[in-house]
Parts: structure tokens; sequence; C-alpha cells
């Protein structure tokens, strides 16, 4: 009977003790399968982390056309005269008249002030007066040494008086010749009473007024200006100097004015010369440029821009400013390929004018460029060409007007 109760004793005791281990391998195994589970989760977000993402990136694009682009360097140049003339009066005296209007267009030869002329005049006559009454006594003279020299031959008189008759006859022709310096002298005063235009130009403002007592060499009375051919006189860095030295070994260069803007083109001309120095303070050279100017669109003083046509590419490949990207190894231009992938090619620009890009090196003519929405893309990006609003967007000017070519 003990026995019997021991047995049933030790039986319930083995029960609780089997139902945690149960229970303890369930939870273990639950625990198992739920760590399986999130390792599993986390393999699949890491694969899917490492493929690329194929989302397609919006873009706007261009084609890149072929155009003749002029090669320009420019330069900051100022106006000059091609003469400037200072009018001073070389006599003194009175002004009489001024025959000439500020601003006019005068020319060379044209009367614009005139000096009294009544005392140069007066010392002019004398001059000549002086000159007619020895010219008569060079005369008597030399009818006295032809006499005395009959005479000697005939040994009538002496040889001493034939000399001393010749000698007078030279000191008369000294004194004709004085007295032509003296009137050329009294002439050329009057000559200088009357201020004439040296060139063709315009008048500036007017320093003095009727009636004022000029002093001889003072102060300038008008400023007389050519204009009509007239001078840019530009500068460039030195650097430029052989470039441009080369390019004038194949023909005259051309040089465009333009305002200060430097929109508004305002004349051509040709360039002259290139400055004999440099300017060792700011490593600049001079160049200078001639302009016929035959509307008076330049004026002496002004400051342009100018512009040197140092070479024109023929059909050069052009694409929008706005297609050119900076990195660390220089430009570059994303490129769409047929399967409307993107390729990041390595270009070179020549000049940006007119927000268009003159290509050196690396595309082709027909290539479509990306012009906007390059901040997204990566080599091998998928995209999405829309240029829609490119088209529809209202501008100011035409491309054929800026020289950009319309988007694709």
């Amino acid at each position: 009977m003990d026995d019997r109760l021991g047995n049933a004793r030790s039986g319930k005791a083995v029960y609780p003790l089997m139902r945690r281990i149960l229970i303890g391998l369930a939870f273990i195994l639950a625990a198992a399968g739920l760590a399986a589970a999130v390792h599993y989760e986390y393999a699949r977000t890491s694969e899917r982390r490492k493929e690329p993402e194929q989302t397609t990136v919006p873009v706007r694009t261009a084609i890149a056309v072929a155009r003749d682009v002029p090669v320009i360097l420019r330069g900051l140049g100022q106006v000059e005269a091609y003469n400037s003339v200072a009018l001073k009066s070389r006599v003194e005296g009175n002004i009489t008249a001024i025959n000439f209007r500020e601003g006019q267009i005068v020319h060379k030869g044209d009367l614009l002030i005139q000096i009294d002329p009544r005392p140069y005049q007066a010392a002019l006559d004398q001059a000549r007066a002086v000159l007619a009454k020895d010219q008569a006594a060079h005369a008597n003279a030399q009818t006295d040494l032809q006499r005395y020299g009959k005479l000697l031959t005939r040994e009538f008189a002496p040889e001493q008086q034939y000399t001393t008759q010749k000698s007078t006859v030279a000191q008369a022709e000294s004194t004709l010749q004085n007295d032509q310096a003296q009137i050329d002298a009294a002439a050329l005063n009057v000559e200088y009473a009357a201020i004439k235009s040296p060139i063709d130009g315009v008048t500036g403002i007017r320093q003095i007024d009727l009636g004022n007592l000029v002093p001889a060499n003072s102060s300038t009375l008008v400023t007389v200006t050519q204009i009509q051919p007239i001078y840019v006189v530009f500068t460039l860095a030195e650097a430029t100097i052989q470039r441009i030295r080369e390019a004038m070994r194949r023909g005259p260069l051309t040089v465009e004015a333009f305002d200060q803007a430097d929109q508004k083109k305002i004349a051509a001309g040709v360039l002259n010369l290139i400055d004999n120095a440099v300017d060792p303070t700011t490593g600049m050279v001079k160049l200078k440029a001639e302009f016929a100017n035959k509307d008076d669109a330049l004026w002496p003083g002004q400051f342009v821009n100018a512009h040197l046509v140092i070479e024109v590419i023929y059909n050069g490949v052009n694409i929008p400013a706005a297609a050119v990207q900076t990195g660390l190894n220089g430009s570059y231009a994303y490129v769409v390929k047929p399967d409307s992938t993107v390729d990041m090619r390595p270009i070179s620009v020549t000049q940006t004018e007119n927000n268009m890009a003159l290509i050196g090196s690396g595309l082709q003519l027909g290539e479509e460029v990306v012009t906007a929405g390059q901040s997204r893309l990566r080599p091998g990006a998928k995209v999405q060409v829309s240029n829609a609003l490119a088209q529809n967007a209202p501008s100011a000017a035409s491309p054929t007007a800026t020289g950009q070519s319309a988007p694709k």
C-alpha cells in the first residue's frame, strides 16, 4: 500500500516537470523561427539596397547643331579721336570774327577765328616798301659796277674802285634778302591772324568771345576733333599676344564695338596694331582698332566693349550653355543614348557666347544633351525627355535671334 502511494506521488510530480519542459521548448522554437524571419527580411532588404534604382528622371534636352561661330577675345576699350588739335593764336590781337558754331562740322582750311590783322598788314606793307627802296639801290649799284668794269678794261678806272663797287653790290643783294625775309615774316603774321581749321572735324566748346584780346601762344581758343575715321584703344591679357599675332598674319582682324552693357553692337572696324610694350603693373597690352564711323556712332572718350574676332569656326558643334557642367576633372555634359540612359561625356569648351557653347571636342553633331535636370543624374541613369515647357515658355527672343538652338 505504501509503495502504491509513493508511485502515485512521484507520477504527480513528473507531469508538471514535463509540461514545463515542453512549454520551454515551444518558446525556444518560436524564438528561433522569429529570428530566422527577421534575418530573412533583413537579407532581402539589403539585396534591394544593393540593386540600382531604375527610377526615371525627367529632363530637358537639346540637339548639338552646326553653326559658323566667330572666336572672340573681349577687352574694355575707350574711343579716341583720329586727330585732335587745340587751336591757339600765334599772334596777339583782338578777335574781330568767330565764324563757327560750337559742335559744328568744319573742314580743313575753313576760317574759324579772325584776329585783327591791321597791325600785321601795316608791317607787311612797310617791309615791302623797304624792299622796293633797296631794290632801287641795288639796281644803281649794279649799274655802277658794270660801268667800272668797262672802264677797268680800258684802264680808265683803278682796280680798287671796281672791287669796292663789287662789294657794294654784294651788300645790296644781302639787304634785299633780309628785306624779303622781313616781308615773309610780316606776311606770316598776317596769315596767323586768320585762324583756320587744320583738319576735318568737329569743333568743341569755344573758350573765347568776340572782342577778346588774345595773347600770342596763350590758352586754347577751341579744339577741333576728327571723328571720321576714329580709333578704339582696348586692352587684353599678355597671354593673348602670340595668338593675335598669328591671326594677324592670316589677314586683317575685325573688331566690333559694343555698348557698356555688352549687348548692342555699335560699329565694326579693323585692328591696326598691338602696342610695343606690355604694362608690367597689370600684365595687359593695348591694341588699337580703326573704325570708319560714317554714322558718328562712336564719340571720343566713350567707353565700349571691344570684341576682337581672331577666327571663325565653320560648322562648329554648338550646344546651349546650360548643358555644360563643371566637375573636378573639367567640363562635361550628359548625353542621352538611344536606350534613354545618359552618359557623362567629358568635353572642351572653346567659348560661350549668347548662351551657346562652342564645343572643341567631346561631342558630335546631332547628339542629344541634357540642359535641365542634371542634379539627379548619374552615368547610366534612365531619363524621360520632357521639353513641352521649354517649347511653350515665352521668350524674349527667338532661337535664331539669340544664337540658341531650339529644344528637341
